[in-house]
């Protein structure tokens, strides 16, 4: 079990301080008050030290995914079953769990601190950009759960960016990557056509794309990319979302195996649009 495993168990008392810090502290069940303890003062866990880091980015993201699941007044049982599946791809068990879901239930509510909360994440994760783009990516992905990002969604979504200073650019450039992504392992993890058509239906009012279309959207290229062009795309990608890399700047390792998967996904894209190329 990692350090935050442990401390999400109970083996240690703890305060993050501020509106995660409440939301944490609630979400496992710990009554305490802010005034009486300040973890700041403490060497092992001032602003920026990695557990910090990982602790505020496990409670920013489970209770903002359950805000952005209410987002158009309903929380649809695909949000909520995505929701799960990353707990189930985590291996997230026991208390961690129930302080996970409680984090999402959290986020649900009306009067949930959303500014403050993702002003303390991004003070927490001080320059940590690629943390913050994976943050965003799990928030995108939940919006996508049921299938599209509505208006609410997207004019919630616009607002987390402002809050992170994230730019419009690079938003539209994940929210592709996002779609691609989903669309990419649907095509490869059912190969039979028929079973993926059950499994994966989309309005005929969008788009679909084949395979090779989404390998271009996933490393951020077009069809017209040079080979070089492409190769540099996916180095660029795979350093960034490099597991090892991410869990040194915060990430909780619980959720290297999200950045796993990824990265796999952002392999098979190369190799297709390769394999395409030699034809």
């Amino acid at each position: 079990m990692s350090w935050l495993g442990k401390i999400l168990g109970g083996a240690f008392g703890f305060m993050l301080g501020g509106p995660l810090g409440a939301i944490l502290g609630a979400s496992v069940g710990h009554q305490f008050d802010i005034g009486m303890i300040n973890l700041e003062t403490s060497a092992s866990f001032k602003p920026g030290d990695q557990h910090r880091v990982q602790m505020a980015f496990f409670t920013a993201a489970f209770s903002v995914m359950g805000h952005i699941a209410k987002a158009d007044g309903r929380v649809s049982p695909e949000e909520i079953s995505l929701a799960n599946r990353i707990m189930d791809k985590l291996f997230i068990t026991g208390e961690m769990r129930t302080t996970a879901i409680n984090l999402f239930q959290q986020g649900k509510n009306a009067d949930f601190p959303l500014d403050e909360v993702l002003d303390q994440f991004y003070r927490e994760c001080h320059r940590r950009t690629d943390l913050i783009r994976m943050f965003l990516e799990i928030q995108i992905q939940e919006a996508f759960a049921d299938g599209s990002i509505d208006n609410k969604e997207e004019r919630l979504l616009l607002h987390i960016c402002d809050q992170l200073r994230i730019t419009r650019i690079e938003y539209e450039r994940i929210k592709i990557r996002v779609q691609a992504q989903r669309r990419f392992n649907y095509q490869y993890q059912y190969q039979d056509q028929s079973e993926y058509q059950n499994r994966y239906k989309e309005s005929s009012s969008r788009q679909r794309y084949s395979s090779l279309e989404d390998a271009y959207d996933v490393l951020g290229v077009t069809p017209s990319a040079s080979d070089e062009e492409v190769k540099k795309a996916y180095r660029r990608l795979m350093s960034q979302n490099h597991p090892d890399k991410l869990v040194a700047k915060g990430l909780p390792e619980e959720m290297m195996k999200l950045a796993k998967e990824k990265t796999q996904k952002i392999t098979k894209a190369y190799e297709t649009i390769q394999q395409a190329r030699i034809k």
